[in-house]
């Protein structure tokens, strides 16, 4: 029956309307997907100058696939006289792993610890002033773009070579990975129970012991496992310039031309990397 409030004017426009719509409408019921907006003439040069400068920097990199089939061989050669792996310096090579990966932990373990007051002070909703926010997210962010190799580098001047030195920037590197992350977590969390022991009249350190932490600690643990992890990869290396680990047993091994030495260098890394990344990511699947 048809409603008498309506006109027949309207009844004609929503049968139009319901026509466009089934017309749009492909078959199936699922909306039609989005199609990508014509940019705009900012948008197109900015699109232009990009390309422009990817194809400027193939050159600058002196990117050659010519060069790179002309390696290959040379490539087939290392294989060659990589393997079988040697296991004439097997003793060595395990100590020395053992080392790098006691340098990832306890620099790990340290800039966890020491990342906590910082995010703390760098994050929005618990900073006692916002200069005091500014200058710890500075220190997290000096802390952060410094290349590890770089504070290594420092620290080898600084207390001598040796892994006391790749230890110290792994600390300062997990500071600047980690401290991020949490004041991040900090910040997102639900403010109820915050708010409501400030209201009971809670001090602020009471708050953040008794419900900020808590709250946060699922992400502050993800977090400390992803920084075992890059911090174990980063160890690896720190060798090269003198601060301990087993980067220079493998420098050492392709100075000397010893391929075989360094295959079983290699795979001794690939083996640790992988074993902490398995076990990190147990970890994270058990408390997540």
């Amino acid at each position: 029956m048809t409603n008498p409030s309506i006109g027949p004017s309207s009844q004609v426009r929503e049968t139009d309307a319901i026509g466009a719509d089934a017309h749009v409408q492909p078959r199936g019921g699922r909306a039609a997907p989005g199609r990508f907006e014509r940019p705009g003439p900012f948008e197109f040069i900015a699109y232009v100058a990009a390309l422009a400068f990817f194809i400027v920097s193939l050159s600058g990199t002196e990117w050659s696939f010519i060069a790179f089939i002309e390696g290959i061989p040379n490539l087939v050669t290392f294989l060659s006289e990589a393997f079988p792996p040697s296991l004439k310096r097997a003793e060595q090579v395990s100590w020395a792993l053992l080392e790098t990966f006691q340098m990832a932990f306890v620099g790990t373990v340290m800039g966890v610890i020491l990342s906590l007051p910082l995010a703390i002070l760098a994050a929005r909703t618990l900073t006692p002033s916002r200069w005091i926010q500014g200058g710890a997210r500075s220190i997290i962010a000096l802390a952060r773009t410094v290349p590890d190799l770089v504070w290594a580098l420092i620290f080898v001047i600084m207390v001598g070579l040796g892994p006391f030195a790749g230890t110290l920037a792994i600390m300062v590197d997990t500071i600047g990975f980690c401290a991020r992350f949490f004041a991040e977590a900090m910040e997102e969390i639900d403010q109820g129970p915050q708010e409501a022991l400030t209201a009971l009249g809670a001090r602020k350190s009471g708050t953040v012991f008794s419900a900020v932490l808590p709250a946060a600690m699922p992400s502050f643990i993800n977090t400390s496992l992803f920084a075992l992890e890059k911090s174990t990869r980063s160890s690896v290396i720190l060798g090269l310039v003198g601060a301990g680990g087993i980067g220079i047993e493998l420098k050492v091994s392709m100075d000397m031309f010893e391929y075989a030495e360094a295959a079983t260098i290699i795979l001794s890394i690939f083996l640790l990397v992988l074993l902490v990344e398995r076990v990190s990511s147990h970890l994270r699947r058990k408390i997540m």
